[in-house]
């Protein structure tokens, strides 16, 4: 996928093609199926497919005081996307003079001079322009004057759940990172590193690792059953884990961390700048105050061996059925 990050970066002779506007936090499975339909048609046509997002986010420009952090920053938004078989992006910085811009200026500029748009495709509650003044109807009749087609999607739903970034926030924010997964089509995951003043030395030895401050979204406090994949490429290693999102109330601490216990642990080379990622399978529990940290040993030995019964039956699935994913078993049955 051919990353833009400017319409000078675009070649005169880019186009016709096929594009789709959008954040896309999150690349959920609405995402997913707008974009699948804009690769099918500009292959049917031979011509490019490609999708235009911001950065940063338009909110973090017009309401700074009320950012949310994102399902998905922007580097794993980028690999989501290239995933899906697009053929370019154009990564427009989101600055103050671009939200002043028209929706006529912008269909005008950018979609007929810059990408010489045959069609877009976009959902039925799209918005554009300064302040938000264009919506569908306006875009199609843009379209009839400036010789591109748009096609309309109506929003999808899963099971009863509407799919959309806003639900995903709401299903990650009560924990339930089952459901969450049902509507990204993938599992919730974090991109990281381990946390700095740990004493990490070239072989670590200790089976828990915290992770650095994440300033993104992560999911409600409490005990998660997870995978910690340590490295990247052909040397990356996934632990089973169980995770803890929380302040630690039994010590009394106002002390957030994202901390990791690694069950099939063994010494593995770690530094501070290691990249992790960190899967959310399942939800155990919510975050407890104990009476005692011997209590809350027990407690954790609990949620130890609930996350090798979970594992051990997902490896017992693959194992009776080779081509199925082993994280299948996390999709919920019902919303």
């Amino acid at each position: 996928m051919k990353i833009f990050s400017s319409l000078s970066e675009i070649p005169p002779n880019f186009g016709p093609s096929i594009a789709t506007i959008g954040n896309f936090d999150g690349v959920h499975r609405g995402h997913q199926w707008v974009i699948a339909e804009v690769v099918s048609r500009a292959r049917q046509l031979g011509i490019p497919s490609i999708a235009i997002t911001f950065d940063p986010h338009p909110a973090r420009v017009l309401r700074p005081d009320s950012v949310r952090p994102m399902i998905t920053p922007l580097a794993q938004k980028l690999e989501l996307l290239e995933a899906t078989g697009l053929d370019a992006l154009l990564l427009l910085p989101f600055t103050t003079d671009l939200s002043r811009k028209t929706a006529r200026s912008f269909a005008t500029e950018v979609l007929q001079q810059t990408l010489h748009l045959t069609e877009l495709h976009e959902g039925e509650n799209f918005r554009f322009g300064y302040q938000a003044e264009a919506d569908i109807e306006s875009l199609e009749a843009l379209g009839q004057e400036l010789n591109f087609k748009v096609r309309v999607y109506t929003p999808r739903s899963l099971r009863g759940q509407p799919i959309s970034s806003s639900r995903i926030r709401e299903l990650l924010a009560q924990g339930d990172v089952s459901h969450a997964r049902a509507l990204l089509g993938r599992p919730f995951a974090i991109a990281s590193t381990p946390a700095s003043g740990r004493g990490y030395g070239t072989r670590y030895t200790v089976p828990t690792i915290n992770l650095a401050p994440y300033p993104e979204l992560l999911p409600a406090n409490g005990v998660y059953i997870t995978s910690l994949t340590v490295g990247t490429g052909s040397t990356a290693e996934a632990f089973d884990a169980v995770t803890n999102i929380g302040n630690r109330p039994t010590f009394g601490a106002d002390s957030f961390a994202v901390e990791s216990h690694l069950l099939n642990f063994h010494p593995i080379d770690l530094s501070e700048q290691t990249p992790l990622t960190l899967t959310f399978l399942k939800r155990l529990r919510p975050e407890m105050r104990w009476p005692n940290p011997e209590a809350l040993r027990e407690q954790i030995g609990r949620d130890v061996r609930s996350a090798q019964r979970f594992f051990s039956l997902c490896r017992l699935v693959a194992s009776q059925h080779p081509s199925a994913h082993p994280q299948a078993l996390m999709a919920p049955r019902h919303p």
